[in-house]
């Protein structure tokens, strides 16, 4: 890990396309301005940390789950739920 000291006002550079700005110093605050291409997915870490368990949790369902499910709505009539069956 990099560390660098940096004061409100002053910035750095991630790569050639990613630029930090220092904005405010407030206490125990900081806020920063991140100036990145479109394409590149800026996330704080706590939020990334419930995606990736969100996802994990997703590809951990049963197959035996899956396979009640879908029993489950072949056996929906289709006039109940106003749809044509899938063949």
């Amino acid at each position: 890990m990099l560390v660098i000291r940096r004061r409100a006002g002053e910035g750095f550079l991630i790569g050639d396309t990613i630029e930090v700005d220092i904005l405010e110093i407030d206490g125990n605050q900081v806020k920063i301005g991140i100036r990145a291409p479109r394409e590149t997915a800026i996330l704080r870490r706590e939020i990334a940390a419930t995606r990736d368990t969100n996802l994990d949790s997703a590809q951990t369902v049963e197959d035996k789950a899956l396979e009640q499910a879908s029993k489950r709505l072949r056996l929906t009539p289709p006039s109940k739920t106003g749809l044509s069956p899938r063949l």
